[in-house]
């Protein structure tokens, strides 16, 4: 359903076409974004065709401190009746409710809806794509994977006519600045922890970025982006960087890796044949020579391999009420100009069915770290362990110094294997009289 434009004339008397625009949040992001409205008026109204008239911004607290001063007039807290009569709807609130209620009321209204909101669309986005094709409105999210960068757009649009087999993210700032101090300075987990809490990259409740949950929502929507089916969150497998030491982070720039937490959604087949797609979020080993490695501080990057294009890698702020706002803004002029120029809304391209799969299929390699017995023939039997799985070593480093008298430990990468038969070959390890303990596990990826 496509809304009656508002005509109005401007104050030299010009003839032009009005979009109502409601905004939902005011928190940093969505301060920058009523400011630029209010600001750049006259330089969006050139670029779309249409002035952007911001009708009200809901907050729970109209009296609250916001990052940028803003007309008091503005601010409500009746949401509802403020994306009734919107032409485009910005839900910059975040949450599940009341934002999943408000925006299906906007694609029921006929308004274009622009989110930011990663957890409502890797929970609930099918729904809401199908809710926004049958109205005919635009849903747009840009800012909802990768901050400022550029990705949603390159993805369903530049490369909608190649093949994508796999999609590498480095999608969460706070666990790459924490990672990137314990490679860079030697810090422990919780120290690099606690500076990024001072620095605000990082909640004084840490939860949603350290145990991977923030990156393993935008792991679900590059996956339908990238693969044209539709992939709930449920279908990710998520493990956070709690558990990485000191200790891993050494030994992996010893051996020339470093230690990222990535979101992977990658083509792959089954023992049997099947190909489906594994959509990931864990801390991996990358070379140092690998695109990503070189990704430091709070910065994301999204690498994308594709039959056609074969290798790209889009890099930039992924966090940040500004850089976020412009991903944002992008999202509204390109909304703003359809409603002008007519047309059907742009959501996703879901056309395809690709079985999701587990990730006990996937192909990958271990890095394993043990401490075992110090005497001769260790060595050999844990090699004869590997060779039972059909697991291959590809280096082993022995670290000196850092064990127990009686005990050495190893550090073992593998060859590319499945899954299932390398994590198989672990509990082998942890069962073996000669291994006091396994220290780490880590996966090898971009290989």
């Amino acid at each position: 359903m496509n809304r009656k434009l508002e005509d109005s004339n401007d104050e030299k008397g010009r003839h032009t076409v009005v979009l109502r625009t409601a905004l939902l949040g005011c928190g940093s992001v969505g301060s920058q974004v009523a400011r630029i409205l209010l600001e750049e008026a006259d330089s969006l109204e050139e670029r779309i065709g249409a002035r952007l008239e911001l009708t009200g911004i809901a907050v729970r607290d109209t009296n609250a401190i916001r990052d940028v001063e803003l007309p008091p007039e503005l601010f409500t807290t009746n949401a509802t009746a403020l994306v009734k009569d919107a032409d485009i709807v910005i839900e910059l609130m975040g949450g599940i409710e009341p934002a999943k209620t408000l925006i299906l009321a906007a694609i029921e209204n006929g308004a274009s809806v622009v989110t930011g909101n990663k957890a409502l669309l890797a929970q609930h986005g099918p729904a809401l794509y199908e809710k926004a094709d049958a109205a005919g409105v635009q849903l747009s999210y840009e800012a909802a994977v990768a901050g400022a960068v550029p990705i949603v757009r390159p993805i369903r649009d530049s490369l909608s006519g190649d093949k994508i087999t796999r999609v590498l993210g480095i999608v969460n700032g706070t666990t790459n600045y924490i990672l990137d101090q314990m490679d860079s300075t030697g810090v422990k987990f919780y120290d690099a922890l606690a500076d990024a809490q001072q620095l605000g990259y990082a909640e004084a409740d840490p939860t949603a970025d350290v145990d991977g949950h923030d990156a393993a929502s935008k792991a679900a929507i590059l996956a339908t982006l990238s693969f044209h089916t539709r992939f709930r969150l449920d279908r990710v497998f998520c493990e956070g960087i709690r558990h990485i030491t000191a200790e891993d982070i050494a030994a992996a720039k010893d051996a020339g890796y470093v230690i990222k937490l990535l979101a992977i959604a990658e083509r792959t087949t089954t023992g049997d044949g099947d190909e489906g797609v594994s959509v990931r979020v864990h801390p991996s080993l990358l070379r140092r020579t690998h695109p990503l490695a070189a990704v430091h501080g709070a910065f994301n990057a999204v690498f994308v391999e594709a039959e056609g294009a074969g290798e790209l890698m889009f890099y930039g702020q992924g966090a940040g009420g500004v850089p976020t706002a412009s991903a944002v803004l992008g999202d509204v002029v390109s909304a703003a100009r359809r409603l002008v120029l007519g047309g059907p809304g742009r959501t996703e391209i879901a056309s395809a069915e690709i079985r999701p799969l587990p990730i006990d299929t996937v192909m990958t390699s271990y890095a394993i770290g043990v401490e075992v017995v110090d005497e001769s023939g260790v060595l050999a039997s844990i090699a004869s362990l590997f060779a039972g799985r059909g697991v291959s070593i590809e280096s082993m480093h022995q670290s000196t110094g850092q064990s127990a008298q009686g005990s050495a430990e190893l550090r073992f990468v593998t060859h590319r294997a499945r899954e299932s038969a390398l994590a198989a070959t672990v509990r082998d390890l942890a069962d073996m009289d000669v291994v006091k303990t396994v220290i780490s596990v880590l996966r090898v990826e971009g290989e």
